[in-house]
This record gives C-alpha cells, sequence and structure tokens, in this order.
C-alpha cells in the first residue's frame, strides 16, 4: 500500500478538500514561537533546523539569515522543528469495544475514530502545527511525538492502520493518561478518543494534572447509534467484544433501565469533564464527518445527546 493510498484510505478526497478552509484554534496560551494563529506564553527555539521562511513583521530578527540575504537580497529567517504554534496529541482508545458496529453507523466506532483523527492531523499540520499520537488499550501500545512536517500525516495514519484493536482487548484509559502526563510537559491540546467505557474515578485525577501542565483537554466520546437509542426489540444474544460475555436478554424488559443507566453514564462523564475544565463532545458514528470537524472547529459545545431518543 502507497503512502497517498494509505492517507485517502482514512481521509476521502471530497472530505479533504473541506477540511482545508477549516482550522483548529487554541483557547489557550500554547508553545511556540511563530506569529499565527495562537497566542504563544514565551519565546524560544531548538537546534533543529526544519526550513526558512520569509520575513513577516513581528519575526524576530536575530533568526535572520544573512547568508541566503546576500544571495537573494531578500530577508529570510530560520524555522525549526519546535517553532510552532501549537503542540497536540491524539489519545486513541484501541480497546475491543471499539469495534462494534450497527447497521444504522456509517462505520465502527474503531474506523470514524480512525478517521476523526487523521482529520484533525491534517488540519494542524496544514496550519503548521505538530500532532503526536499514543495509541492505548489494555495497556500503552505505541507513541509518536508530535512533528510539524507535511509528511508526519502519512506516518500517523499509518499507525492508525497498522494497530486496530485486538480481540478482547480491555480500556485502560488511565495507563494512557498517565503516559500522556508524563512524556508531554509542554503546553498544547490533548484529544481523547474513546467510547470511554472505562470507570476508572483516577482516568480524571491524571487529566486533571495534564490540564494543569496547561494543556487544553477535548473528550471526543465516539458511540455508535445504537448504543445511544437501544433499539432492540426481540430476544437477542449480547456479547461483550473486551471479555467476551454473553448474555440472553428481552430487551423490550430493560430498555427503560439502560437508557437511564446510559443517560447517567453520560452525565458523569460530561460533569466530570466540567469539573476539572475539559470539553467533552459527543461524536455519533451515524452523523457525517464533515459535519462532527465542523462542529470541533467552530467550537460548538455538543456535550451530550438531548434524551433516551439521542435527540
Amino acid at each position: 500500500m502507497s503512502n497517498s493510498d494509505v492517507t485517502t484510505g482514512l481521509l476521502a478526497p471530497e472530505l479533504l478538500a473541506r477540511l482545508k478552509s477549516l482550522q483548529l484554534r487554541a483557547r489557550r496560551a500554547v508553545d511556540g514561537s511563530l506569529t499565527g494563529l495562537h497566542r504563544s506564553p514565551h519565546f524560544g527555539a531548538s537546534v533543529e533546523f526544519a526550513e526558512h521562511k520569509e520575513y513577516a513583521p513581528g519575526d524576530e530578527i536575530r533568526h535572520l539569515d544573512w547568508r541566503v540575504f546576500a544571495k537573494s537580497d531578500k530577508y529570510y529567517v530560520k524555522r525549526y522543528e519546535q517553532e510552532t504554534n501549537l503542540q497536540a496529541t491524539l489519545l486513541v482508545d484501541t480497546s475491543s469495544s471499539m469495534l462494534y458496529q450497527s447497521p444504522d453507523a456509517l462505520c465502527s466506532k474503531w474506523d470514524y475514530t480512525c478517521t476523526i483523527s487523521a482529520a484533525i492531523a491534517y488540519i494542524l499540520l496544514l496550519q503548521q502545527d505538530s500532532v503526536g499520537l499514543v495509541l492505548v488499550g489494555s495497556d500503552v501500545q505505541e507513541y509518536i511525538p508530535p512533528r510539524n512536517r507535511s509528511s508526519h500525516l502519512v506516518h500517523l495514519c499509518e499507525q492508525l492502520v497498522r494497530h486496530p484493536p485486538k480481540p478482547r482487548t480491555g480500556t485502560n484509559l488511565l495507563k494512557g493518561a498517565q503516559y500522556v502526563s508524563e512524556v508531554l510537559p509542554s503546553r498544547g491540546i490533548v484529544f481523547v478518543l474513546s467510547d470511554f467505557l472505562d470507570t476508572d474515578p483516577r482516568f480524571f485525577d491524571v487529566l486533571k494534572r495534564v490540564q494543569g501542565r496547561g494543556r487544553q483537554v477535548y473528550l471526543l466520546h465516539v458511540l455508535d447509534p445504537w448504543e445511544v437509542n437501544f433499539p432492540f426489540d426481540d430476544m437477542t444474544l449480547f456479547r461483550s467484544l473486551e471479555s467476551g460475555r454473553k448474555l440472553m436478554a428481552e430487551p423490550r424488559a430493560m430498555r427503560t433501565k439502560y437508557l437511564e443507566a446510559f443517560q447517567q453514564f453520560l452525565s458523569d462523564l460530561r460533569e466530570g469533564a466540567r469539573a476539572v475544565g475539559m470539553d467533552h463532545r459527543l461524536l455519533r458514528t451515524d452523523e457525517p464527518f464533515e459535519h462532527v470537524m465542523t462542529s470541533l472547529i467552530r467550537g460548538s459545545r455538543t456535550s451530550t445527546v438531548g434524551g433516551p431518543d439521542g435527540s
């Protein structure tokens, strides 16, 4: 499979065309010394040279390349690998429950998450921001440090394609959050993409520490419409994708309690996020990708469904 095939496998050409007009904007100060969309709390430079850029008002004179000026009679400044408007990290859930797909969904929760992750990375890289990736199931599987090179999108997409959820893999977002807290000390954004079927309360405590270090955290809650609406009628055999446990049940007898419990689950997650200053967005896998991305970038706060029917 070629590099272009890997990328377009997650990002259809028509979606890419729509994404080019969209940009992510951080609502807090983030690391970086470039003048651009994002405010920077300080100035600095790494030692790894990346490219030249034509001088613009606001650029630091100390970064002017006088050798290039002598040859071209034009002012250019040196840019470095870490001098980026924003450093973002995608923390992606690879547990088995992400493989679920109902007849009403566009695709499985995993495929949906991969496309949304790739779309976020594409937009950030398009505006010369840095993007990294952490894959976590029952443990941390892969870590790709943030980079802002255009070729980095292919690398991120390759890792998503190569690490799909394995059978009977549990959810341990706590380990993922702890890993992010340890390896990503600088400011920026963390996107957590998961169905959040991990009830360990320490997860929020760790993410709170991540936010305390200046990172803006978004919980992107990926759910299948049938998980939200529970439209089952006939006697059904339910099977856990993570544990393999099976249960034969009469759906109509349990629908009311299920919907009540599920709404409480959503409410607890939303309130838990709000209590520590994080954003919670519900992403249903029957919703077109471009609608989701437009909502994320424009900052609409779709925190949860309105009622049991998802309206």
